[in-house]
């Protein structure tokens, strides 16, 4: 019962620490808070620093998509796709007033086909088979991979770049196969191996990316409009 005992303690020292001083158990709560939003902060400057054209130019592609009367399709794992449907509300249902709502269609929502596809085929085409069924001429995909290296993404980029539809990719660390591959029309990369703080940045480029279309787009109304008084 010792030998247990003991061996609780040496993998949970916190869990039979006598004595313990709140207030300096406080102080250690509240330094890791600050270090870990200063290095959020760190890494979000460090990044747009050097890829705010490369957002720019993806704002300017998703906005041409849309001109020309095509839709966005979103796809992610995990957490990320959790980023894939955040996106893809942002576009169908904009928060600004005066913006209209721009038809967006987020791939993992549904769990019937997801599990049929994974089922039957494999994961890896769950993607693909969704932009083989729902891609037209014009479309946009995006996609969040927080290690560059997620299969059905990469299978998913493939069969839109085959369909000849605009690709937008953000992957984290090295950007992984998602970068050194030729299937990304536009690639913007989280240079961390932190998931948390890579998935941090990817929030923020999604809502500039929506903003950044919405004026794109309205600035060409706008021309039309005169073009046409």
């Amino acid at each position: 019962m010792n030998e247990e005992n003991d061996s609780l303690k040496s993998l949970y020292p916190f869990l039979h620490q006598q004595g313990k001083d709140p207030q300096k158990e406080n102080l250690s709560l509240l330094e890791s808070v600050k270090q870990k939003s200063n290095h959020s902060i760190e890494i979000k400057q460090q990044f747009f620093q050097s890829n705010a054209q490369a957002l720019v130019d993806a704002a300017k592609a998703l906005a041409l998509s849309y001109r020309n009367g095509g839709k966005l399709l979103s796809m992610g794992n995990g957490g990320s796709s959790c980023d894939a449907t955040h996106v893809a509300v942002e576009f169908q249902h904009p928060v600004t007033a005066g913006r209209p709502s721009l038809p967006a269609f987020n791939m993992n929502n549904d769990n019937a086909f997801f599990s049929a596809v994974a089922n039957d085929v494999g994961i890896r085409h769950v993607f693909s088979r969704q932009i083989e069924a729902h891609g037209k001429q014009h479309d946009c995909v995006i996609g969040f991979s927080t290690s560059g290296n997620s299969e059905n993404l990469l299978a998913g980029f493939e069969k839109a770049k085959t369909m000849g539809l605009t690709t937008i990719g953000f992957a984290g660390d090295t950007g992984g196969d998602m970068k050194s591959g030729s299937w990304l029309d536009h690639c913007l990369v989280v240079e961390t191996d932190s998931i948390h703080r890579v998935q941090e940045v990817h929030v923020a480029c999604y809502h500039i990316l929506w903003d950044l279309t919405h004026t794109l787009l309205a600035d060409y109304r706008g021309l039309l409009a005169k073009e046409n008084s």
